[in-house]
Protein backbone atom coordinates (compact mmCIF):
# COMPACT_ATOMS: atom_id res chain seq x y z
CA UNK A 1 0.00 0.00 0.00
CA UNK A 2 1.03 3.64 -0.30
CA UNK A 3 -0.83 6.46 0.69
CA UNK A 4 -2.82 8.85 -2.26
CA UNK A 5 -3.01 6.53 -5.14
CA UNK A 6 -6.17 8.46 -6.11
CA UNK A 7 -4.17 10.67 -7.38
CA UNK A 8 -0.97 9.45 -8.87
CA UNK A 9 0.06 12.62 -10.74
CA UNK A 10 0.54 14.89 -7.47
CA UNK A 11 4.14 16.05 -7.26
CA UNK A 12 5.41 15.28 -3.57
CA UNK A 13 8.71 17.02 -2.17
CA UNK A 14 9.40 13.67 -0.63
CA UNK A 15 7.18 10.74 -1.55
CA UNK A 16 5.29 8.76 0.80
CA UNK A 17 6.45 5.33 1.41
CA UNK A 18 4.83 2.01 0.44
CA UNK A 19 4.26 -0.13 3.55
CA UNK A 20 2.02 -3.69 4.04
CA UNK A 21 1.25 -5.95 6.83
CA UNK A 22 5.05 -6.82 7.80
CA UNK A 23 6.46 -3.26 7.81
CA UNK A 24 8.10 -2.54 10.64
CA UNK A 25 5.77 -1.99 13.90
CA UNK A 26 7.44 1.44 14.36
CA UNK A 27 6.46 3.51 10.72
CA UNK A 28 3.31 0.94 10.61
CA UNK A 29 1.30 2.04 13.64
CA UNK A 30 1.60 5.70 11.91
CA UNK A 31 0.55 4.45 8.59
CA UNK A 32 -3.27 3.32 8.81
CA UNK A 33 -4.77 6.60 8.43
CA UNK A 34 -8.47 6.41 7.42
CA UNK A 35 -9.41 3.33 8.92
CA UNK A 36 -12.33 2.56 7.19
CA UNK A 37 -15.20 0.68 8.60
CA UNK A 38 -17.80 -1.88 7.13
CA UNK A 39 -20.02 -4.72 8.30
CA UNK A 40 -18.22 -8.58 8.03
CA UNK A 41 -20.97 -9.35 6.09
CA UNK A 42 -20.19 -7.36 3.08
CA UNK A 43 -18.31 -8.73 0.13
CA UNK A 44 -15.54 -6.22 -0.83
CA UNK A 45 -12.74 -8.98 -2.09
CA UNK A 46 -13.97 -7.58 -6.06
CA UNK A 47 -13.33 -4.75 -4.43
CA UNK A 48 -9.52 -5.01 -3.63
CA UNK A 49 -8.49 -7.21 -6.72
CA UNK A 50 -10.09 -4.86 -8.75
CA UNK A 51 -7.82 -2.03 -7.11
CA UNK A 52 -11.74 0.05 -7.45
CA UNK A 53 -10.93 2.33 -4.45
CA UNK A 54 -7.52 3.43 -4.78
CA UNK A 55 -7.51 5.50 -1.56
CA UNK A 56 -8.23 2.84 0.71
CA UNK A 57 -5.07 1.85 2.31
CA UNK A 58 -6.84 0.70 5.83
CA UNK A 59 -10.07 -1.32 6.42
CA UNK A 60 -11.45 -3.41 9.12
CA UNK A 61 -14.38 -6.11 8.91
CA UNK A 62 -16.92 -5.23 11.76
CA UNK A 63 -18.55 -8.49 13.56
CA UNK A 64 -19.68 -5.97 16.73
CA UNK A 65 -21.97 -3.07 15.92
CA UNK A 66 -21.73 -2.82 12.51
CA UNK A 67 -23.01 -6.78 12.51
CA UNK A 68 -26.77 -8.01 13.34
CA UNK A 69 -25.50 -10.92 16.51
CA UNK A 70 -27.33 -13.93 14.09
CA UNK A 71 -25.51 -12.64 10.88
CA UNK A 72 -22.14 -13.00 12.89
CA UNK A 73 -21.54 -16.80 11.32
CA UNK A 74 -22.21 -15.65 7.83
CA UNK A 75 -19.66 -12.43 8.24
CA UNK A 76 -17.02 -14.69 9.81
CA UNK A 77 -17.22 -16.94 6.85
CA UNK A 78 -17.21 -14.03 4.71
CA UNK A 79 -14.12 -12.66 6.44
CA UNK A 80 -12.42 -16.27 6.31
CA UNK A 81 -12.84 -16.31 2.48
CA UNK A 82 -11.94 -12.98 1.97
CA UNK A 83 -8.68 -13.72 3.55
CA UNK A 84 -7.85 -17.32 2.22
CA UNK A 85 -8.72 -15.56 -1.41
CA UNK A 86 -6.42 -12.66 -1.06
CA UNK A 87 -3.19 -14.91 -0.20
CA UNK A 88 -4.05 -16.67 -2.75
CA UNK A 89 -4.32 -14.23 -5.06
CA UNK A 90 -0.41 -13.21 -3.63
CA UNK A 91 0.61 -16.50 -4.13
CA UNK A 92 -0.48 -17.05 -7.71
CA UNK A 93 0.95 -13.36 -8.60
CA UNK A 94 -2.74 -11.95 -9.36
CA UNK A 95 -1.94 -9.19 -7.03
CA UNK A 96 0.93 -8.05 -4.84
CA UNK A 97 1.16 -8.10 -1.08
CA UNK A 98 1.38 -4.40 -1.35
CA UNK A 99 -2.01 -3.79 -3.33
CA UNK A 100 -3.71 -5.32 -0.27
CA UNK A 101 -5.17 -2.83 2.53
CA UNK A 102 -4.00 -3.25 5.76
CA UNK A 103 -6.91 -5.33 6.96
CA UNK A 104 -8.40 -6.00 10.99
CA UNK A 105 -11.49 -7.63 11.97
CA UNK A 106 -13.05 -6.01 15.02
CA UNK A 107 -14.62 -9.40 17.26
CA UNK A 108 -17.52 -9.17 19.09
CA UNK A 109 -15.97 -10.30 22.42
CA UNK A 110 -13.66 -12.82 24.44
CA UNK A 111 -15.95 -15.91 23.42
CA UNK A 112 -16.37 -14.57 19.16
CA UNK A 113 -12.43 -14.02 18.81
CA UNK A 114 -11.50 -17.41 20.13
CA UNK A 115 -13.81 -19.31 17.48
CA UNK A 116 -12.71 -16.86 15.16
CA UNK A 117 -9.00 -17.44 15.74
CA UNK A 118 -9.86 -21.31 15.61
CA UNK A 119 -10.87 -21.01 12.02
CA UNK A 120 -7.89 -19.17 10.66
CA UNK A 121 -4.56 -21.06 9.41
CA UNK A 122 -1.15 -19.20 8.67
CA UNK A 123 -2.35 -18.76 4.70
CA UNK A 124 -4.95 -16.75 5.75
CA UNK A 125 -3.58 -15.02 8.55
CA UNK A 126 -1.11 -13.04 6.05
CA UNK A 127 -3.40 -11.29 4.38
CA UNK A 128 -5.04 -10.21 8.07
CA UNK A 129 -2.56 -7.28 10.15
CA UNK A 130 -4.78 -7.08 13.60
CA UNK A 131 -7.74 -7.85 15.69
CA UNK A 132 -9.73 -4.74 16.83
CA UNK A 133 -10.65 -5.37 20.40
CA UNK A 134 -14.25 -3.33 21.38
CA UNK A 135 -14.83 -2.17 24.65
CA UNK A 136 -11.35 -2.78 26.22
CA UNK A 137 -11.11 -2.21 29.72
CA UNK A 138 -9.11 -3.49 32.43
CA UNK A 139 -11.28 -6.85 32.99
CA UNK A 140 -11.13 -7.88 29.36
CA UNK A 141 -7.96 -6.63 28.04
CA UNK A 142 -5.34 -9.23 29.22
CA UNK A 143 -7.95 -11.69 28.22
CA UNK A 144 -7.96 -10.36 24.60
CA UNK A 145 -3.97 -9.88 24.55
CA UNK A 146 -3.40 -13.32 25.64
CA UNK A 147 -5.38 -15.03 23.22
CA UNK A 148 -3.76 -12.69 20.57
CA UNK A 149 -0.28 -13.82 21.66
CA UNK A 150 -0.75 -17.41 21.60
CA UNK A 151 -2.78 -16.82 18.18
CA UNK A 152 0.86 -15.46 16.85
CA UNK A 153 2.23 -18.63 18.12
CA UNK A 154 0.40 -20.88 16.56
CA UNK A 155 0.33 -19.40 13.06
CA UNK A 156 3.82 -18.59 13.37
CA UNK A 157 2.42 -15.06 12.13
CA UNK A 158 2.20 -11.30 13.36
CA UNK A 159 -1.22 -10.08 14.17
CA UNK A 160 -1.47 -6.79 16.08
CA UNK A 161 -4.45 -5.84 18.76
CA UNK A 162 -6.00 -2.35 18.59
CA UNK A 163 -7.83 -1.89 21.48
CA UNK A 164 -10.49 0.52 21.32
CA UNK A 165 -11.22 2.27 24.15
CA UNK A 166 -14.94 3.43 24.85
CA UNK A 167 -16.06 1.89 28.06
CA UNK A 168 -17.96 3.89 30.55
CA UNK A 169 -15.55 3.45 33.22
CA UNK A 170 -13.28 5.67 30.92
CA UNK A 171 -16.36 7.79 30.28
CA UNK A 172 -17.67 8.78 34.14
CA UNK A 173 -14.51 10.93 35.53
CA UNK A 174 -14.56 9.13 39.27
CA UNK A 175 -13.61 6.13 37.74
CA UNK A 176 -11.39 7.46 34.32
CA UNK A 177 -7.94 7.72 35.83
CA UNK A 178 -7.90 4.80 38.02
CA UNK A 179 -9.26 2.74 34.50
CA UNK A 180 -6.90 4.38 32.13
CA UNK A 181 -3.79 3.22 33.85
CA UNK A 182 -5.12 -0.33 34.21
CA UNK A 183 -5.29 -0.55 30.34
CA UNK A 184 -1.88 1.26 30.15
CA UNK A 185 -0.43 -1.22 32.60
CA UNK A 186 -1.64 -4.47 29.98
CA UNK A 187 -0.84 -2.74 27.01
CA UNK A 188 2.96 -2.41 28.60
CA UNK A 189 2.75 -5.90 29.17
CA UNK A 190 1.93 -6.10 25.42
CA UNK A 191 3.62 -3.51 23.56
CA UNK A 192 5.34 -5.27 20.75
CA UNK A 193 1.90 -6.57 19.56
CA UNK A 194 -0.32 -2.79 20.17
CA UNK A 195 -0.39 -1.19 16.81
CA UNK A 196 -2.85 1.80 17.10
CA UNK A 197 -5.04 2.68 20.39
CA UNK A 198 -8.59 3.54 19.13
CA UNK A 199 -11.65 5.51 20.60
CA UNK A 200 -14.98 5.35 20.78
CA UNK A 201 -16.27 9.20 20.55
CA UNK A 202 -19.88 7.17 19.55
CA UNK A 203 -19.97 5.46 22.45
CA UNK A 204 -18.69 8.23 25.09
CA UNK A 205 -21.66 10.46 23.43
CA UNK A 206 -23.70 7.84 24.11
CA UNK A 207 -23.04 8.10 28.08
CA UNK A 208 -23.93 11.52 28.50
CA UNK A 209 -26.94 11.52 25.47
CA UNK A 210 -25.34 13.98 23.41
CA UNK A 211 -24.69 13.29 19.90
CA UNK A 212 -22.33 16.38 17.63
CA UNK A 213 -24.29 17.92 15.03
CA UNK A 214 -22.39 18.84 11.78
CA UNK A 215 -21.60 22.27 12.44
CA UNK A 216 -19.69 20.94 15.64
CA UNK A 217 -16.68 19.10 16.38
CA UNK A 218 -16.23 16.29 18.99
CA UNK A 219 -13.64 18.48 21.01
CA UNK A 220 -16.92 20.96 21.44
CA UNK A 221 -19.20 18.22 23.37
CA UNK A 222 -17.20 18.87 26.68
CA UNK A 223 -17.62 15.81 28.58
CA UNK A 224 -16.55 13.80 25.18
CA UNK A 225 -13.52 16.31 25.07
CA UNK A 226 -12.55 15.38 28.55
CA UNK A 227 -12.32 11.62 28.44
CA UNK A 228 -10.13 12.57 24.63
CA UNK A 229 -7.74 14.67 26.85
CA UNK A 230 -6.94 12.09 29.40
CA UNK A 231 -6.69 9.31 26.49
CA UNK A 232 -4.32 11.64 25.11
CA UNK A 233 -2.30 12.38 28.23
CA UNK A 234 -1.99 8.61 29.53
CA UNK A 235 -1.18 7.02 25.97
CA UNK A 236 0.83 9.67 24.09
CA UNK A 237 3.45 10.76 26.50
CA UNK A 238 6.87 10.20 24.64
CA UNK A 239 5.41 9.12 21.89
CA UNK A 240 4.48 5.34 23.86
CA UNK A 241 1.16 4.20 21.57
CA UNK A 242 -0.45 6.39 18.79
CA UNK A 243 -4.15 6.97 19.45
CA UNK A 244 -6.29 7.49 16.31
CA UNK A 245 -9.27 9.96 16.07
CA UNK A 246 -12.67 8.89 16.71
CA UNK A 247 -15.37 8.79 13.80
CA UNK A 248 -17.26 11.70 12.08
CA UNK A 249 -20.60 10.32 11.25
CA UNK A 250 -21.44 12.47 8.66
CA UNK A 251 -21.47 12.11 4.64
CA UNK A 252 -22.67 13.37 1.48
CA UNK A 253 -21.58 11.47 -1.34
CA UNK A 254 -21.70 13.12 -4.66
CA UNK A 255 -19.87 14.47 -8.07
CA UNK A 256 -19.50 17.96 -6.46
CA UNK A 257 -17.26 16.41 -4.05
CA UNK A 258 -14.39 16.83 -6.54
CA UNK A 259 -13.01 19.81 -7.80
CA UNK A 260 -12.84 21.07 -11.02
CA UNK A 261 -11.00 24.34 -10.69
CA UNK A 262 -8.73 24.24 -7.53
CA UNK A 263 -10.28 26.92 -4.67
CA UNK A 264 -8.88 30.38 -4.32
CA UNK A 265 -8.63 30.54 -0.66
CA UNK A 266 -6.47 28.94 1.85
CA UNK A 267 -7.56 25.67 3.60
CA UNK A 268 -7.46 28.20 6.50
CA UNK A 269 -10.29 30.31 5.06
CA UNK A 270 -11.94 27.58 4.15
CA UNK A 271 -12.18 25.22 7.36
CA UNK A 272 -11.38 27.49 10.17
CA UNK A 273 -13.03 31.22 8.90
CA UNK A 274 -16.12 28.77 7.96
CA UNK A 275 -15.76 29.53 3.73
CA UNK A 276 -17.79 26.47 1.98
CA UNK A 277 -14.86 24.29 0.36
CA UNK A 278 -16.44 20.87 -0.32
CA UNK A 279 -19.52 20.62 1.31
CA UNK A 280 -21.29 20.62 4.72
CA UNK A 281 -20.48 16.96 6.38
CA UNK A 282 -16.85 16.93 4.45
CA UNK A 283 -15.68 20.30 5.79
CA UNK A 284 -17.02 19.26 9.56
CA UNK A 285 -14.86 16.29 8.94
CA UNK A 286 -11.69 18.33 8.05
CA UNK A 287 -11.95 20.95 10.41
CA UNK A 288 -12.26 18.36 13.52
CA UNK A 289 -8.75 16.62 11.42
CA UNK A 290 -7.14 19.57 12.15
CA UNK A 291 -7.78 19.71 15.67
CA UNK A 292 -6.93 16.25 15.76
CA UNK A 293 -3.28 16.63 14.66
CA UNK A 294 -3.22 19.73 16.75
CA UNK A 295 -3.76 17.64 19.87
CA UNK A 296 -1.64 14.58 19.31
CA UNK A 297 -4.26 11.91 17.07
CA UNK A 298 -2.90 10.09 13.87
CA UNK A 299 -5.65 9.19 11.49
CA UNK A 300 -9.01 8.28 12.64
CA UNK A 301 -11.61 5.69 11.83
CA UNK A 302 -13.84 6.76 8.82
CA UNK A 303 -17.48 4.59 7.65
CA UNK A 304 -17.77 6.22 4.14
CA UNK A 305 -15.11 6.25 1.12
CA UNK A 306 -15.34 9.62 0.53
CA UNK A 307 -13.72 10.29 4.02
CA UNK A 308 -10.72 8.96 2.38
CA UNK A 309 -8.34 11.40 0.72
CA UNK A 310 -9.53 14.18 3.27
CA UNK A 311 -8.38 12.24 6.47
CA UNK A 312 -5.04 11.17 4.33
CA UNK A 313 -4.18 14.07 2.65
CA UNK A 314 -4.24 16.05 5.95
CA UNK A 315 -1.70 13.53 7.63
CA UNK A 316 0.81 14.91 4.73
CA UNK A 317 3.28 17.10 6.24
CA UNK A 318 4.30 20.50 5.15
CA UNK A 319 7.81 21.19 3.75
CA UNK A 320 8.29 23.60 6.71
CA UNK A 321 7.31 21.46 9.36
CA UNK A 322 9.63 18.73 7.89
CA UNK A 323 12.60 20.96 7.58
CA UNK A 324 11.75 22.24 11.29
CA UNK A 325 11.84 18.54 12.39
CA UNK A 326 15.00 17.32 10.38
CA UNK A 327 16.85 20.22 11.97
CA UNK A 328 16.03 18.99 15.51
CA UNK A 329 16.45 15.71 15.26
CA UNK A 330 20.07 16.01 13.68
CA UNK A 331 21.29 18.56 16.24
CA UNK A 332 24.14 17.97 17.94
CA UNK A 333 24.53 20.56 20.19
CA UNK A 334 21.21 21.48 22.18
CA UNK A 335 20.15 24.83 23.29
CA UNK A 336 17.76 26.97 20.56
CA UNK A 337 17.76 27.84 16.69
CA UNK A 338 15.99 29.63 14.67
CA UNK A 339 13.29 27.50 12.40
CA UNK A 340 12.33 27.21 9.03
CA UNK A 341 11.40 30.04 7.23
CA UNK A 342 12.40 32.12 10.22
CA UNK A 343 9.32 32.25 11.84
CA UNK A 344 9.33 30.46 14.84
CA UNK A 345 12.43 28.82 17.68
CA UNK A 346 13.54 25.28 17.32
CA UNK A 347 14.22 24.30 21.03
CA UNK A 348 15.86 20.71 20.74
CA UNK A 349 14.94 18.79 23.54
CA UNK A 350 11.53 19.95 24.10
CA UNK A 351 10.36 19.81 20.35
CA UNK A 352 12.03 16.47 19.79
CA UNK A 353 8.92 14.23 20.73
CA UNK A 354 7.32 16.52 17.96
CA UNK A 355 9.90 16.03 15.11
CA UNK A 356 9.92 12.26 15.32
CA UNK A 357 6.29 12.48 15.25
CA UNK A 358 6.25 14.56 12.29
CA UNK A 359 9.04 12.04 10.43
CA UNK A 360 6.96 9.05 11.18
CA UNK A 361 4.49 11.11 9.79
CA UNK A 362 6.33 12.36 6.37
CA UNK A 363 7.25 8.82 5.63
CA UNK A 364 4.28 7.62 5.80
CA UNK A 365 1.91 10.28 3.74
CA UNK A 366 4.76 11.95 2.48
CA UNK A 367 5.92 15.97 2.39
CA UNK A 368 4.23 18.32 0.81
CA UNK A 369 4.96 22.37 -0.52
CA UNK A 370 3.12 23.86 1.73
CA UNK A 371 -0.63 24.22 3.43
CA UNK A 372 -2.04 25.20 -0.37
CA UNK A 373 -1.16 22.02 -1.55
CA UNK A 374 -3.55 19.85 0.72
CA UNK A 375 -6.17 21.44 -1.98
CA UNK A 376 -4.38 20.18 -4.77
CA UNK A 377 -3.68 16.89 -2.81
CA UNK A 378 -7.35 16.19 -2.24
CA UNK A 379 -8.28 17.42 -6.23
CA UNK A 380 -8.60 15.36 -9.31
CA UNK A 381 -6.38 18.32 -11.30
CA UNK A 382 -3.32 17.85 -9.24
Amino acid sequence: MRHHQYNPDFNFVVAPESFNKYTSRELLQYCLGATMYMPGTKEFLPKILNRSIPGLTTMVFCFEDACAEADVPKAEENVLYTLESLSTAVDEGVISQNDIPLIFCRVRSIQQFRSFASRLTPHMAKSLVGINFPKFNSENGDEYYAVLKQLNADLGEILYGMPIIEDPRVAFKESRMQELMSIRAILNKYYDLVLQIRVGGTDFSSCFGVRRGVDYSIYDIMTVRECLVDILNVFTRNNEFVVSGPVWEYFRASKDMMFTDLPKHTLDDYLMKRKPLVNHEVDGLMREVILDKANGFVGRTVIHPSHIKFVNGLQAVTLEEYNDAKQILSSTDGGVHKGENSNKMNEIKPHTNWANKVMMRAMAFGVIENENSYLRLFSETA
